[in-house]
């Protein structure tokens, strides 16, 4: 083998200032992992500063490991790999459709025309034209060249690290089996992650099968019922329009934009002069001044991930308290729309459970000597891996929020950063001995993870799992 490194009644007024008043905790080491098991290993400086900075982009934040894959633990002396299973989110990608940028691009065009623009707003316009040209060039929702390298990179360390079981499958001719969604950003991680397995062992190619599309086990937030209607519901409507009338939305904005436009011409957006509409899909609009903010906070989170293919920087445009307050707000909608959500209810997570059956169906099946794939790669998206980090109770996404306060930094762990950034996965190591004993191993964006806490691991203190015990403890999460 050839190796390359490479929505309820929530508080108003003053209180609502309280609760957007922690967005700068968004930015302290310490509260990126604030909810990280008791497991939790200690990483390098340079990881921490890569998920700290990433707490101003959510869940747009590229990837990179959580650990060092020199820092894992060895499984107990006897065992040998058997089996890898995985799921991730697609890598970094481009807008999924034709919006903010065309809108933004409108309105400075009649600004240009009107001498309505601050010198750096002139400056926004090249930025706006290179966005435009890198997603005519590559195509909206694709995956960025960094989204490519992030789903190759997880490849490669997943064959280093398991190496023994990929080269047993060689010599068994055990296949290697490649789901996703059927999406296009998710069909082409899983195309970049096959490109990652073959440049670790070229060899591996003649395992790899064809990549099939399973919509209900990658695409399930757009099947599960119960979910559909909860998405329509009137909690949820309510709790999105408590966290858009917050007052720090409203000032940030208008600083934001007060930045780039002269006072006659925000004049003119406040008289609702302008109703904007894109011309991708025609669905987005643009008529006040938090939606110019809020649109440019949607390009300022996306750029990141386009850095391979253009030289765009949008932090002149905002700053990082700006950008940190931006970020509480797409943090909170995603937590209400498919994180742990509202206090007493599942129906955001329990969808998730399809995800863990097919883990667990493949562990018990190795466990029994039924099983003849080597390993399991699938790819969907945050819809997805929200959820199943809920469901499973992971770093972050074991808060749900009660009924009358709204969700914020100070009393809640979960951040979209460290949640699902871009390419986030879940992979389970599957180990086994000489009398058949299996072990699990859980990596959550290749850092190893606790199971909860209803799991005992096989001595105090082991990321190992023995793997009767995950079908005890996991029994409700099927």
């Amino acid at each position: 083998m050839s190796h390359h490194r490479l929505r309820t009644r929530a508080r108003t007024g003053a209180g609502a200032l309280v609760a957007l008043a922690v967005v700068g905790a968004a930015l302290l080491p310490t509260t990126a992992s604030a909810s990280v098991s008791a497991h939790h290993h200690h990483h390098g400086d340079q990881l921490a500063e890569v998920r700290t900075i990433g707490n101003l982009y959510g869940t747009k934040a590229v990837y990179e490991p959580f650990q060092d894959e020199d820092d894992y633990h060895n499984p107990p002396s006897g065992y040998e790999p058997v089996l890898l299973e995985h799921v991730s989110r697609h890598g970094s990608r481009l807008l999924s459709s034709k919006k903010y940028d065309d809108l933004l691009w409108q309105l400075w065009q009649i600004a240009h025309t009107s001498a309505g623009l601050t010198p750096l707003g002139e400056q926004l316009g090249a930025d706006l034209q290179e966005i435009i040209a890198v997603h005519e060039q590559l195509g909206y929702g694709s995956l960025s060249t960094r989204g490519a390298a992030e789903q190759q990179g997880i490849a490669e360390r997943a064959v280093e690290r398991m190496e023994s079981l990929f080269d047993d499958a060689e010599d068994d001719e055990r296949p290697i089996r490649i789901v996703s969604s059927g999406v296009d950003r998710a069909v082409e991680s899983a195309d970049n992650f096959v490109i990652g397995l073959q440049e670790a062992d070229d060899d591996l190619a003649e395992l790899i099968q064809p990549q099939v599309a399973d919509l209900d086990l990658l695409y399930f937030h757009d099947t599960d019922p119960a979910y559909l209607a909860y998405e329509e519901s009137a909690q949820l409507a309510a709790v999105h329009d408590e966290l858009e009338q917050l007052p720090v939305i409203a000032s940030t904005a208008r600083d934001v934009v007060s930045r780039l436009f002269t006072a006659d011409f925000i004049a003119r957006i406040d008289a609702g002069e302008f109703d904007l509409v894109d011309s991708g899909k025609g669905k987005t609009h643009l008529r006040t001044v938090v939606d110019v903010a809020s649109y440019l906070s949607e390009l300022y989170v996306i750029a990141p991930g386009m850095d391979q293919d253009a030289a765009i920087d949008m932090t002149p445009y905002l700053t990082d308290e700006d950008a940190a307050t931006f970020a509480y707000l797409s943090d909170a909608a995603d937590f209400y729309d498919k994180g742990p959500a509202f206090a007493g209810s599942d129906v955001t997570y329990r969808m998730a459970h399809v995800l863990v059956d097919a883990f667990l169906d493949h562990v018990e099946a190795v466990a029994a000597g039924q099983e003849t794939a080597a390993a399991d790669f699938r790819f969907a998206h945050a819809e997805e891996m929200i959820p199943l980090a809920a469901l499973l109770e992971l770093p972050g996404s074991t808060v749900q929020q009660p009924a009358g306060e709204l969700f914020d930094y100070a009393s809640n762990p979960w951040r979209g950063a460290q949640v699902a950034p871009m390419a986030a996965n879940l992979q389970w190591d599957v180990f086994q001995n000489s009398h058949g004993r299996t072990i699990v191993r859980m990596l959550y964006n290749e850092q190893e993870t606790a199971f909860p806490s209803d799991c005992t691991p096989i001595s105090s203190g082991s990321y190992f799992y023995a793997a009767s015990e995950l079908t005890r403890c996991l029994a409700d999460k099927r």
